[in-house]
């Protein structure tokens, strides 16, 4: 509600001074199987529609360089601004080619670049330190973790990089390996196969004491695997980040599947039109990467 309130107030102050709202607004985006990915453009076009502005969604299907193409067609049509979820340094080309044209890029849990007037996103080095002492803590200091990261993008990297650090000041917890899965369908599937794979190569009951997942569905594929192999008994901890549906479900369950982080999605999609309301009032951004709240969710506030 004070997101929907800031940006009235911004788009009030546009009118006032004359300069002309904006009116066409293109995301873009490859990952939009993701369904972090699909709430935060909920949450912004949410509020475009409330302010008469016209929304280009676009999805590359995982083409990181195909966004570079997408920005220039649409820079090409006269957008009034431009959102990415994507790696900002994978698409410099794109961004300079906006920035010519004078056309604002806002990044939506994206990463920071000179290039972009701003980055709203999650604190991710809060996230991660978050999981992964949940995790230190649950196996005592002490056991094999198995970590999903995925470096490509940057608000997904910061989060190994700080689990990395939290478990190497833990002398008795052993990374057993560090999986990068194949996400073109969202990651469950390819991360359950690697699971597989790390179970069978780890047979003996407690090998593998727990795994720590950069984002919810690298979780959601080590549970089915750990389920599917009849190891859930031996109480591999897994964690999570951003808390979708069917985390949540998972936790409410008591099994495996301890924690995830809810990030609040509608909100960075809120924020990110608040941004760009700001910019296209002529606002000069002060604070270039805002975070948005997020919160632990466990089995006791699972329901809330």
């Amino acid at each position: 509600m004070i997101f929907r309130t800031t940006l009235a107030g911004a788009v009030m102050a546009v009118g006032l001074t004359g300069t002309a709202v904006a009116q066409d607004v293109a995301v873009i985006t490859p990952y939009l199987a993701q369904p972090g990915t699909q709430f935060y453009v909920e949450g912004f076009t949410a509020q475009a529609e409330e302010l008469g502005w016209t929304t280009n969604v676009i999805d590359t299907a995982g083409d990181v360089a195909a966004v570079i193409s997408r920005i220039e067609d649409v820079v090409t049509q006269g957008v009034d601004a431009i959102v990415i979820n994507v790696d900002p340094a994978q698409v410099g080309a794109g961004l300079r080619t906006a920035a010519d044209a004078g056309i604002p890029v806002v990044g939506m849990d994206a990463g920071s670049d000179p290039l972009v007037a701003a980055n709203i996103t999650s604190n991710g080095y809060a996230m991660a330190a978050e999981t992964a002492v949940y995790v230190a803590n649950r196996i005592s200091g002490e056991g094999g973790v198995v970590m999903f990261t995925f470096d490509p993008f940057p608000p997904v990297q910061v989060r190994g990089v700080i689990a990395d650090a939290v478990f190497a000041n833990f002398p008795d917890i052993e990374v057993l390996d560090r999986i990068t899965p194949d996400v073109s369908d969202g990651g469950i599937a390819d991360s359950r196969a690697q699971m597989e794979a790390l179970l069978a190569a780890n047979p003996e009951p407690g090998s593998i004491a727990a795994v720590w997942a950069a984002w919810d569905q690298p979780a959601l594929g080590a549970l089915q695997a750990i389920e599917a192999a009849g190891r859930a008994e031996e109480g591999i901890v897994i964690t999570g980040i951003d808390a979708n549906p069917q985390a949540r479900d998972a936790i409410a369950q008591g099994g495996n599947f301890e924690a995830s982080v809810a990030q609040d999605f509608q909100g960075i999609g809120a924020a990110t039109a608040d941004t760009v309301a700001r910019l296209i009032a002529g606002e000069e951004l002060v604070q270039r990467v805002i975070y948005v709240p997020t919160q632990l969710v466990t089995s006791a506030n699972v329901g809330e």
